[in-house]
């Protein structure tokens, strides 16, 4: 796609459609958002160019995404979590007088792309996306991206790298601690098919909140279902059935690593005959827009997307325009929301 197709697309002219990807004055900010919410609908996403015709007062920040690895799709942007993030960091960067430019990178060219990204905007300020992202590859990104880099969504406690994330470990913990006290004691626990570092830290969380109250996950009752689909899985249906023609009982509560698959168990679970939350509670982690849609509305933990994306551009300005170079690692806290797909056992 080009940018004529994206300026016949959005019903403006190419230079239209070049002044919104560049950030620089003369066209209205609606024009602007419409431009860049029809680039982001159909994959185009523009990397930041610098050039002698860049006015100096026009300040940029990048959000780079290593798209298509892991949890992370190539549209991305369409994804509830991500969608919701990406919002609150657009809004930040319009409030502190600065345009963003969306830049991703093909995993199969990680190097090349990367250098090339490092030309073409050197010493910029970074906003990554890390939720996808192992300790080497960030690592190498900030080796070559310099200082003014911020990672959103994931931490390596050991990295000189400035690093915004959930607390994980308490959003499960508290999870764990609400079913317990509503009077499960047979609970299942739905994993991600793709291991990242912000679900290996709700493992843990749930586990220790099961562990105060003299609990634990049975083997038998560690389930995973892929975390990027909202419909029925067949695998996870196929593993239900497996445990129950043993001739095990169904758990009475489940908690998913994300609301994805808590969606998605729930319409498993209906497919066997189940009722939500009558035979089986379900609880689910981010509370993504979709939660509140689907019916039972979904028990879930709740993210503070707006307070990552607001620390996550304040903290990369701060570093752009001081001086300072002690790196800072936050972690946002979270709390239950209790809707309908959850209850006390009777």
């Amino acid at each position: 796609m080009k940018m004529e197709d994206i300026a016949q697309l959005a019903g403006v002219s190419k230079s239209a459609v070049s002044l919104a990807f560049s950030g620089k004055p003369g066209i209205g900010p609606e024009t602007r958002e419409r431009i860049l919410q029809v680039a982001r609908e159909n994959g185009y996403l523009p990397k930041a160019k610098m050039s002698a015709s860049t006015e100096p007062q026009t300040k940029l920040l990048t959000f780079l995404v290593l798209a298509n690895s892991g949890i992370v799709l190539e549209q991305y942007y369409q994804q509830p979590f991500f969608r919701e993030i990406i919002h609150y960091i657009e809004e930040r960067c319009r409030t502190k007088g600065y345009s963003l430019i969306f830049s991703s990178i093909d995993m199969e060219f990680f190097d090349r792309e990367l250098m090339a990204l490092a030309q073409e905007r050197p010493g910029g300020g970074v906003v990554l996306l890390g939720t996808n992202l192992n300790r080497g590859q960030i690592t190498d990104i900030a080796g070559m991206l310099g200082p003014h880099l911020v990672v959103l969504d994931t931490c390596f406690d050991t990295l000189p790298v400035h690093f915004v994330e959930i607390n994980n470990y308490m959003g499960a913990y508290q999870a764990g601690a609400y079913l317990c006290r509503s009077g499960h004691r047979n609970i299942g626990y739905i994993a991600s098919n793709i291991r990242i570092h912000n679900f290996e830290e709700r493992q843990n969380g749930f586990k220790a909140a099961l562990r105060e109250y003299e609990l634990e996950i049975m083997p038998a009752q560690v389930f995973s279902a892929a975390p990027t689909i909202l419909s029925s899985q067949r695998s996870l249906k196929a593993q239900l059935e497996s445990f129950l023609c043993a001739g095990r009982s169904l758990p009475t509560a489940f908690f998913c690593e994300c609301d994805y698959i808590a969606i998605s168990a729930m319409k498993t679970l209906t497919e066997l005959g189940y009722r939500v939350p009558e035979d089986a509670s379900v609880v689910g982690f981010d509370n993504i827009s979709e939660a509140v849609i689907v019916h039972p509305e979904l028990t879930t933990v709740h993210v503070e997307k707006a307070r990552l994306a607001y620390h996550a551009v304040d903290l990369v300005i701060d570093s752009i325009e001081s001086v300072q170079q002690v790196k800072t690692k936050m972690s946002i806290d979270t709390r239950l929301v209790e809707r309908h797909s959850s209850r006390p056992i009777a």
